[in-house]
């Protein structure tokens, strides 16, 4: 008996010592890698909040905005500039993954960093005004078959990015050439919803969980979620695309990554504050607050999804004649 005390003993003491050894990082940081207002936005802003009410993080963590390539200058910043900062996570999405299936993100490949934790997942949505005459996917999709350069589109990403990627799908399943489609990149989501607002674009293609303070006040409507079924909750009366005929679906992933050459010690502290938040039920609430559904992934088995969807995105992408 006193032999397995003495074993359990000495096991706990280890664990506390693993523990303390695992130390803070004295300046929290979470990148942002566009302007505010979008996608990239909301999930840093949604890790702080969580870290923070969870008691997981100490000091403050601050989020910063680095635009620029949808997300390329914030990952070669990270990669070539900042390797070892133990500090900084930086957020990503499907439309990272899908930018770098393209080589979009310079010499750098999904290999290059460190993939920390993904928190939640967002759908695609097709996004108008709330008073555009457009009511149904079906109207959009027929308008645009009857003089494709009436409608303009806006989105967050450039020809091949994730929000083209979900209009190109539309328009294939209807049989419009995707090429056809008048299309306006901007920087990061919240800039496309502000354009769309002001009536210098019809449409926008985007994560919904971007849109979803707009729609509950009334100033846009959704014509199309693009989840294989319709969403739980205050979310349920919004259609998808393929309840309307488009067989069309895409979960976007939010998460973060980390530099190349942090410590096994720093990115494990952070991998243990993710694990420890999302099992948490407050953060459940808090990120069905931000209109984001749950996605429990860390460490390795994030890249694991990250390296097999990347291998899908390069797949997808050779369908639509992009590069490479």
């Amino acid at each position: 008996m006193k032999t397995a005390l003495s074993r359990i003993a000495l096991i706990t003491s280890g664990l506390l010592l693993s523990t303390q050894l695992l130390a803070e990082p004295k300046r929290p940081e979470c990148i942002a890698p566009a302007k505010p207002g979008g996608g990239f936005d909301l999930t840093c802003k949604l890790a702080q909040s969580g870290l923070k009410d969870g008691g997981l993080l100490n000091a403050p963590m601050r989020v910063t905005y680095m635009p620029g390539g949808v997300g390329a200058v914030a990952y070669n910043a990270v990669v070539a500039q900042r390797p070892k900062d133990a500090g900084t996570i930086t957020a990503f999405s499907s439309g990272s993954l899908l930018n770098l299936a393209q080589g979009k993100f310079g010499r750098y490949d999904e290999s290059a960093v460190r993939w920390l934790a993904g928190i939640g997942t967002d759908y695609g949505a097709i996004s108008v005004r709330a008073d555009s005459p457009y009511k149904t996917l079906g109207d959009l999709v027929e308008a645009v078959k009857k003089d494709p350069a009436s409608i303009v589109f806006g989105a967050g990403a450039t020809i091949g990015g994730q929000d083209w990627m979900q209009t190109a799908l539309i328009a294939r399943a209807a049989g419009i050439d995707p090429q056809k489609l008048r299309y306006v990149a901007f920087e990061g989501g919240g800039e496309t919803l502000t354009a769309m607002l002001g009536g210098h674009v019809q449409v926008t293609s985007s994560g919904l969980g971007e849109v979803t303070p707009q729609l509950a006040a009334g100033k846009i409507r959704v014509l199309a979620v693009l989840a294989e079924e319709r969403l739980p909750g205050k979310l349920a009366n919004l259609p998808t695309a393929k309840e309307q005929g488009f067989d069309i679906s895409w979960p976007v992933i939010r998460g973060f990554y980390m530099g190349p050459e942090v410590s096994d010690e720093d990115f494990n502290w952070w991998k243990q504050q993710f694990d420890t938040l999302l099992a948490s039920e407050d953060f459940a609430k808090l990120r069905e607050q931000r209109d984001l559904f749950p996605l429990t992934l860390t460490g390795d088995e994030l890249k694991t999804y990250v390296f097999e969807q990347v291998k899908q995105y390069k797949q997808l992408a050779g369908e639509f004649g992009l590069a490479q």
